[in-house]
């Protein structure tokens, strides 16, 4: 078995936990009003991104999200929160050292010993749901319970929804398809982007994901019966119903984008083992990019 089928199963502890976390969290967070920009890579700027939908529509202050080579300089916020599961990476480093002096930072990691822990003015430690696979899973999701939790949501029962939909089986035939296209509005919109990003990562399948409003401005014409379109969180029925025209297998649901997101997970792992891929160590990638 992979580490990363037991790190995706651990799913619902570790968000108990982050759920704990976030009622102690206090001035480690942004408080309400201040202008914050979120900064990660990889999956940890999907959680970048949902976090930022979230507080602004929490009406929490404005909130950026921003890929952490591409922080503009010229903007100026109150606190700057660096997402990164090793703390290592070099553009997330990077883009720490530019903070200009009197902003304070905020560093969401699960080593307590990398330097982006070590030098941000704040910490959330995330060690109970560090890493073994290269493909993030529980690390990712239980940053975002964690920042759900601090802005005021009632999580209590995400982490039993979650295990209810863990110990179910994938639909029939889901992993038989070629194609994915992950649709969300809002914050699940990023999620979308998590989900095909798995895909992609663990099994090298063909994987693509939408804001769902824009899936029929264009991205619906390579939709046939190879194709699965996938909602996270709450899709028009007009739009599943259009999607379901063109042949495509249609997943949708009620639950909680993070919890259908376990499901994609879970089908990433399926699609590698079908294929003779080993998901914890895909072609290419390591656990953090460090650049000489």
């Amino acid at each position: 078995m992979s580490y990363l089928t037991d790190e995706i199963a651990s799913q619902p502890e570790c968000w108990a936990k982050a759920i704990e976390l976030a009622a102690s969290a206090g001035p480690e967070l942004p408080a309400p009003g201040e202008r914050v920009a979120v900064i990660g890579c990889g999956s940890s700027l999907n959680v970048a991104r949902c976090y930022a939908a979230l507080r602004e529509a929490a009406g929490q202050g404005e909130t950026d999200a921003f890929p952490a080579s591409e922080v503009p300089a010229a903007r100026r916020f109150d606190r700057l929160v660096y997402v990164s599961r090793t703390g290592t990476t070099t553009e997330v480093l990077d883009a720490l050292r530019r903070a200009p002096a009197g902003v304070r930072t905020t560093a969401i990691a699960a080593d307590p010993g990398s330097p982006l822990v070590q030098e941000a003015d704040a910490v959330l430690l995330l060690d109970f749901c560090a890493e073994r696979s290269v493909v993030s899973s529980r690390f990712i999701t239980s940053a975002l319970v964690l920042l759900r939790a601090h802005l005021g949501e009632d999580l209590r029962a995400l982490p039993d929804a979650a295990a209810r939909e863990l110990a179910r089986p994938l639909p029939p035939g889901l992993a038989d398809h070629r194609e994915f296209t992950f649709l969300g509005r809002g914050w699940a919109a990023p999620v979308a982007d998590e989900a095909a990003l798995k895909l992609r990562e663990a099994s090298r399948t063909w994987a693509e994901s939408y804001p769902a409003l824009e899936y029929r401005h264009g991205p619906i014409s390579v939709s046939d019966e190879t194709t699965v379109v996938w909602a996270l969180g709450q899709v028009p029925p007009s739009l599943r119903a259009d999607a379901r025209r063109t042949g495509a297998m249609v997943i949708a649901s009620d639950a909680d984008p993070l919890v259908a997101l376990t499901s994609a997970q879970r089908l990433a792992v399926e699609l590698a083992e079908r294929q003779g891929i080993d998901p914890d160590q895909p072609r290419a990638l390591s656990r953090s990019v460090i650049l000489a």
